[in-house]
């Protein structure tokens, strides 16, 4: 136990947040042009950027006239089949492409079929018409590669070759591309790889095959490489990737067999394996045996998978930012529910805040977290105002239910029908004793005085008599404390601590007697924050004998802003600066 002290939630998101280091390969030489297999050298390329320059009207890839667009419009199938018949005759029979190729970029790049089409005015000529355009106009080839292989145009906008227009001229792009194909990764997936590695296209011939054959060594099967690589591109950045591999060996000492890996594999998602290396690492020094570990991660591979196990984290520490200890942490995660991990620390998180929006005290919301996590983390609950509302009771009423079994919170999930409580009788209860009390401070019964008092207490009226008590221990007579009430109900609703607390400011922070609250007794309703910049500001007049010294409460507090610093601050030069700093500083 000791040795897992250390363990908490700094340390944790630092853990969590840090990346291992990778040594990554320097980019392979330069592209070269290449004529084989290609009716047009370098210089050509040239000729025709500088003549597409020349002719704007018609250059397919002018950016004012058809800018980038996400959204394909519709068009018919019969235009769509022509101009993809037409393209791949341009880039096969005309660029020599691989047939292969230019088949999969004419039907996978719908945007670019799309800008095509709008220099097409006659729909019964599509095909030759893009003839005769791709004849006098050649197209940037690397748009409708990219699109083709699962970039948007917003994405690959900024990966188009400087001074290029025809694939055939980086043969180290294709090489690397058509190792990818061949060795089984979709075209589709290739546009993640490109777009996280753009090195692994720059490999000289032989390298990056090499380098999917290195992990094949180690005893993974073609189908299991392929998801490992088209989920963490990086795989193929440097040399075979440390953490990866040891992930892959701390899981069969576990137990879990390659197919059972592959099988937990998605190539929609991105692994951080260094994280998941953490992970495993940080659940065998919590205690767990190899066989409980092996158990939890077979039972919940979610644990480890979900967003690379940073999701544990959070969950991990959340508890412990609210006291749960290791001994407390392990055997949840061994009766942790088959729910996502998401789903779990998302219910855990809403639990938290419901509790915190029923203003529950903090020493029991932490109980009840430590004491209560799984119960939190499988119910979706319905809104605090909802429940409220639903049960017809308030807050106060809330949080002792609460209390006294924090598994009620199970009757409020989502989706399930919530009945109103029975009337307690304390609204009624609570009237009679805020009427008691104002009847035993000479009011008149159901008189306007009454009638008004009563409506703007609140709270219980148990705690009226308290809170009376406080004016009289601060030394003033019962009296005046009686015709303070009936002036100013409202000072009333104040907790007894926060009556203390302004009434200490009042006479030991300001200097002023306790007697100056029956004149002015809504002192007490404004709060300490404007208190403190009213008379901070005037203090400063005062000491630059702008202002009268001990001017009332009320003439200080009752204006508004605007009027204050037009009748106070104002008057100096430097009174406006002054404000300003004042505000700054107790904001």
């Amino acid at each position: 136990m000791t040795h897992l002290q250390k363990f908490r939630t700094p340390s944790i998101l630092k853990w969590v947040s840090s990346e291992i280091s990778e040594k990554y390969l320097k980019s392979s030489k330069p592209p070269f042009f290449c004529t084989t297999g290609s009716l047009y050298t370098a210089k050509k390329s040239t000729l025709y950027s500088t003549r597409a320059l020349q002719t704007e009207k018609c250059q397919i890839l002018d950016e004012s006239s058809t800018p980038d667009c996400e959204t394909v419009a519709r068009i018919s199938r019969r235009s769509r089949a022509l101009a993809q018949n037409a393209l791949l005759e341009y880039l096969h029979a005309t660029r020599c492409l691989q047939f292969t190729d230019a088949e999969y970029m004419s039907k996978n790049s719908p945007n670019f079929l799309e800008k095509l089409l709008k220099k097409v005015e006659n729909e019964q000529e599509i095909g030759r018409s893009l003839a005769r355009f791709f004849r006098y106009h050649p197209i940037n080839e690397f748009e409708p590669f990219f699109e083709s292989f699962g970039l948007k145009p917003s994405e690959f906008s900024h990966f188009l070759p400087r001074g290029l227009m025809f694939l055939s001229d980086d043969e180290v792009l294709l090489e690397n591309y058509h190792v990818l194909c061949n060795y089984g990764i979709a075209r589709g997936k290739i546009g993640k790889i490109y777009k996280e590695a753009m090195e692994v296209f720059r490999y000289d011939y032989g390298v990056l095959d090499s380098k999917l054959w290195a992990y094949e060594a180690l005893r993974l099967s073609r189908s299991t490489v392929i998801k490992a690589v088209a989920s963490s591109p990086s795989l193929l950045v440097g040399d075979a990737n440390g953490d990866f591999v040891k992930v892959l060996e701390e899981l069969k000492s576990l137990g879990m067999e390659y197919n059972w890996i592959e099988g937990r594999l998605s190539e929609r998602n991105s692994y951080n394996w260094g994280r998941m290396l953490g992970l495993l690492c940080f659940f065998s020094e919590m205690g767990y045996s190899k066989e409980q570990l092996g158990g939890l991660i077979r039972s919940n591979p979610g644990l480890l998978f979900e967003a690379s196990g940073n999701r544990t984290f959070s969950l991990i520490g959340l508890l412990l930012k609210f006291g749960s200890t290791v001994d407390e942490i392990l055997p949840l995660f061994l009766q942790f529910p088959r729910v996502q991990v998401g789903t779990f620390v998302r219910n855990l998180r809403q639990g938290l805040l419901f509790l915190i929006e029923v203003e529950m005290e903090a020493e029991e919301i932490g109980r009840i977290m430590r004491a209560h996590p799984l119960m939190l983390g499988l119910c979706s609950l319905k809104k605090p105002n909802s429940v409220l509302a639903k049960l017809n009771i308030g807050k106060k009423r809330l949080c002792g239910i609460i209390k006294e079994d924090p598994q009620e919170l199970k009757n409020w999930i989502l989706g399930t029908k919530v009945d109103p409580l029975p009337n307690s009788g304390e609204d009624e209860r609570s009237l009679i004793q805020k009427t008691e009390f104002l009847l035993k401070l000479g009011f008149i019964e159901n008189s306007d005085e009454m009638n008004k008092a009563l409506k703007v207490f609140r709270g219980k009226g148990g705690d009226l008599q308290e809170r009376f008590d406080c004016f009289v221990k601060a030394g003033l007579d019962r009296k005046d404390v009686s015709e303070m009430i009936k002036v100013a109900p409202q000072v009333l609703n104040q907790t007894r601590d926060v009556i203390e607390m302004k009434i200490d400011f009042l006479v030991n922070g300001l200097g002023y007697p306790i007697s100056s609250l029956v004149a002015f007794p809504s002192y007490l309703s404004y709060k300490i924050q404007r208190v403190k910049l009213r008379f901070s500001m005037y203090t400063w007049l005062k000491d630059e004998g702008i202002a009268a010294p001990m001017l009332a409460l009320s003439t200080i507090l009752a204006c508004s802003d605007k009027i204050f610093i037009k009748q106070y601050v104002n008057h100096h030069p430097k009174g406006p600066e002054v404000w300003e700093k004042f505000v700054k500083d107790l904001s």
